[in-house]
Formats: C-alpha cells, sequence, structure tokens
C-alpha cells in the first residue's frame, strides 16, 4: 500500500523529466505560416463585463483581418451581453456575429453547439476557435497556433491559459503557478510523448475536418467537454498539439469556494471520462498512444492521487503496528523521494514561465502546505521533534505525520468552511481561510476537490454546470 501511494510521485518525476527533451521532440518542424478563415465561437451568459473588450482583443489579433470573425453565442443572457455584442457588430461591420439562443442555462456544450452548426452550415470557416467570453489572447497567439494546422495530420491545436489578473490575490498566485506546472510543463512532457490528454476549454482550435470528423459538434453528456474532444480527435488518428508560445490570459476565483466549485466541475468531467474511455486505458495494442502505459500512468496518478494518499497513510500506520523499525525506513525513503521531486518539479516550473515564476515562487514553495514541508523535514532529520517529546507526545506525532496524507484533504475542506466565518462583524474568513491554505497547502485543496467528486459521482449528482463567476479583472 505504501509503494502503491508513492507511484505519483514516481510518475510526476518521470513526467517533468521529459519537459527538456521537447527542444527537439515537437511539432514545429512540421508547422508552417497559415492563416486559414477562422471563425471564433465565444460563448457567453451574462458576460457583459468582460465580452466587448475580448471581442475588441480579437478583431486586433496578427492575423488577416478578411479571415477572422467572431460568432458570440449569447446563451438567453438577461444582462447588457445582447447590446454590448451588437454595439461591437456595428462598430466593426461583418467580422462580428450575434447569435441568440432564447433557451439558455443548459451549459457550455449546448451553447456552442448551437454555434458549430451554424458555422459549419455557411461553409466560411476553414478552423474554428472555442474560446471562453473572458480570456485575452495575446496579439500573436492565433498565428502561432493555426501554424501547426498547416500539417493536414493536425486535427486540433490548444494554447497556453495563463493566470493574468495584474494584481493577483493569494489564491490565483497559486492558481497561476498551478497552471505553468499542469500546462506549460506537463503539456510540454504530453507533446513529447506525442499524445495530449486535454484541450484547454477557453483555447482550442479545431481545424473543419476534425470537428466534422468527430461529429459536428461538442460532447453534452459529460461535464468534460473539451477532454472528450481531445480524446476523440486522437482516436481518429488525427494529432492534437499542444503551443506553449500562445499565451491566453484568464480570471481565476479568488476563493476558495468559488475555486471549489470550478474544479469540483473539472474533477467530476474527469471521472466521467475515465468511466466512458475506459476500453482504451493501457491498450496500446488497440489505441497507440492514447491506451500508452506512459498515458495511462500520467493520467491516473493524478486521477487516483487522493486514493494513493489514503493507500499510503493506512500502509505506513500498517507497518508501525507490525514493525515500527521498517515503517520508519520506509516513511524516510517516501518523503526523501517526495521532496526530491517536489525541489525537482518546483524549479523546472519557475524557469519555464519566468512571469509567473516571480509572482508565484512564495506559493511555488509553500504549494504541498507548510506542514508538509516540516513532514518532510523530518525525513532529513527523524529526531528533529521526537527528542523534545515524551513518550506518549513522540507516539502521537510520529502517527499524525504517518497519517498526514491523508488528514490533509479534510484539512483542506476546513479552509472552505473558514472562508465564510464571522465573528459579529468580523469577517475572521478573510484571514482565517489564507492561513489555512498556507499551512495545509494547495495541493491538498486539489486533492480534496477530487475526492469531492468520487462522491458526487457515486451518489450521481446532477450533471450542474455552475458558471464561474467573473469580473473583467484581467481586462483592467
Amino acid at each position: 500500500m505504501v509503494i502503491i501511494g508513492a507511484i505519483p510521485v514516481v510518475v510526476g518525476l518521470y513526467q517533468f523529466a521529459l519537459v527538456p527533451f521537447h527542444v527537439w521532440r515537437n511539432h514545429n518542424k512540421h508547422a508552417a505560416p497559415y492563416f486559414p478563415r477562422v471563425a471564433v465561437i465565444v460563448p457567453a451568459w451574462n458576460e457583459g463585463a468582460v465580452v466587448g473588450t475580448s471581442i475588441d482583443r480579437l478583431v486586433r489579433l496578427e492575423y488577416p483581418a478578411d479571415r477572422l470573425r467572431v460568432y458570440v453565442v449569447d446563451d438567453a443572457s438577461t444582462d447588457d451581453t445582447p447590446d454590448v455584442v451588437r454595439e461591437r457588430g456595428r462598430r466593426y461591420p461583418g467580422r462580428v456575429v450575434h447569435l441568440r439562443r432564447e433557451k439558455g442555462g443548459e451549459g457550455k456544450a449546448h451553447t456552442l453547439n448551437h454555434g458549430i452548426r451554424i458555422l459549419l452550415d455557411e461553409g466560411w470557416a476553414q478552423a474554428v476557435l472555442i474560446m471562453d467570453a473572458d480570456v485575452i489572447y495575446q496579439p500573436d497567439s492565433l498565428r502561432k497556433m493555426t501554424r501547426h494546422l498547416a500539417d493536414p495530420e493536425v486535427g486540433a491545436v490548444t494554447a497556453f491559459i495563463a493566470e493574468g489578473s495584474p494584481r493577483p490575490a493569494y489564491l490565483t498566485r497559486y492558481v497561476g503557478y498551478e497552471y505553468v506546472a499542469a500546462q506549460a510543463a506537463a503539456r510540454r512532457a504530453q507533446n513529447v510523448l506525442g499524445v495530449l490528454a486535454c484541450l484547454a476549454g477557453g483555447a482550442q482550435l479545431h481545424s473543419r475536418e476534425n470537428l466534422e470528423a468527430i461529429g459536428g459538434r461538442i460532447d453534452t453528456t459529460t461535464l468534460a467537454e473539451d477532454t472528450v474532444s481531445t480524446f476523440l480527435t486522437q482516436l481518429g488518428g488525427r494529432k492534437v498539439v499542444f503551443e506553449p508560445y500562445a499565451v491566453v490570459l484568464a480570471e481565476e476565483p479568488e476563493a476558495v469556494g468559488a475555486l471549489w466549485k470550478q474544479r469540483l466541475r473539472w474533477a467530476r468531467g474527469n471521472v466521467q471520462v475515465t468511466r466512458r474511455f475506459r476500453h482504451l486505458w493501457f491498450r496500446p495494442w488497440k489505441h497507440r498512444l492514447l491506451g500508452g502505459f506512459s498515458f495511462g500512468l500520467i493520467w491516473f496518478s493524478v486521477f487516483l492521487l487522493p486514493l494513493c494518499m489514503l493507500l499510503s497513510s493506512v500502509g505506513l500506520i500498517g507497518l508501525w503496528l507490525i514493525d515500527s523499525g521498517l515503517a520508519a525506513r520506509l516513511f524516510a525513503v517516501i518523503w526523501l523521494l517526495a521532496a526530491g521531486t517536489y525541489l525537482f518539479i518546483t524549479a523546472m516550473t519557475l524557469q519555464i514561465d519566468p512571469r509567473s515564476g516571480r509572482r508565484t515562487w512564495r506559493e511555488a514553495v509553500a504549494f504541498p502546505g507548510l506542514i508538509s514541508l516540516l513532514v518532510m523535514l523530518t525525513a532529513f532529520v527523524p529526531n528533529l521533534m521526537t527528542d523534545l517529546l515524551p513518550d506518549i507526545g513522540e507516539t502521537i506525532f510520529v502517527l499524525f505525520t504517518y497519517a498526514w496524507l491523508t488528514l490533509c484533504m479534510p484539512a483542506a475542506w476546513l479552509a472552505k468552511w473558514a472562508e465564510n466565518v464571522r465573528v459579529g462583524r468580523l469577517e475572521v474568513g478573510r484571514w482565517l481561510a489564507p492561513t489555512l491554505v498556507y499551512l495545509i497547502g494547495y495541493g491538498p485543496l486539489l486533492c480534496a476537490i477530487t475526492f469531492d467528486a468520487y462522491v458526487k459521482e457515486f451518489k450521481g449528482a446532477a450533471n450542474v454546470w455552475d458558471k464561474t463567476e467573473k469580473t473583467g479583472r484581467v481586462m483592467s
């Protein structure tokens, strides 16, 4: 059980060890300047605060004006979204189209399909860019993405979504670091392997042929429509490419509750995708790279991380009851491995995106939590705390360190609860929640959300699309 618990650490080390090979193993040699007619689909439900600026930035991209059109699919908005889009249509005649859905609230995938159906019927578009209403594409991002479509074997391209707030709060700094690790770094490694786990929902460029091949629509049966599109593209024999230098800035949640809502949707989607594509895992003889062992290990090391943490704690405590010396040695080995992997991944991540590195280095250091760092330290210096404690205190401390990988997840839930704590008129949660996140860790917080997704899926909770509220901080 302890060894199984260590597998995600080893796989994380393996994945990030692949990143430097992206210098040689990438798709750039097959790319070329290429400017297909691109239709941009922007799903919008009550996005009046952000959609106008997004349109302005899109029409100013470094891309031929006559080969770019913006289609805003208004999902029965009740704010000023229709007025904002129509005004932009008058400002940019022939380049901005307002598509209204009278029945809304069905989720992003249904909204996108309304626009995709119209675009494919028109026949003008040679490629379709699916994005979110609030994201900001850097001027050269689209042409860096389209150059990969010059290779007819490529079906879809995605970009690097970076947290873009000018003055990020503590939680958005954590998200900023996470995005560099999970996208700029991990997706480089997936490029090296030749298989991609997921097109970023706010930046997915499909060739027309690919969209038609995957059914001419986006999946509506799961909460991870972007991942389903990614899998279907590759199962159809077409490549999916990550372009790390096409940068798209996004606004991310500043509160734990909002982050929990967003990531719970993502995590439940991953549970649904894992179940839906259960026929391909670890079957390279049938599904080539997508069914390969490397990709399967990477996928499940994230997907099953909470269970692996639980197994590791139970295993260590079980061994302690049988042979405390063996338990202590294994504990030291596992945490020394974790510490080395943590240092390697952190150093690699901070170098990949210097801008984010400068903004988020404190959160990078504290990503596993200050308590976890203390536990790591006890692996290096076994008697650091035990010599200061009486026998009963030593036993309690040892059991606590063995159980921490499991205890950190319910502890992370406390951070969500603490956010709304008030004492009279004093909003205690404003400082209590950040303190808990730094102590417990952002990584354990994500694991707790994943565990919550397991529970929600087991109970058969409704697939509700909870929209993340946006305020336009990136535009400012």
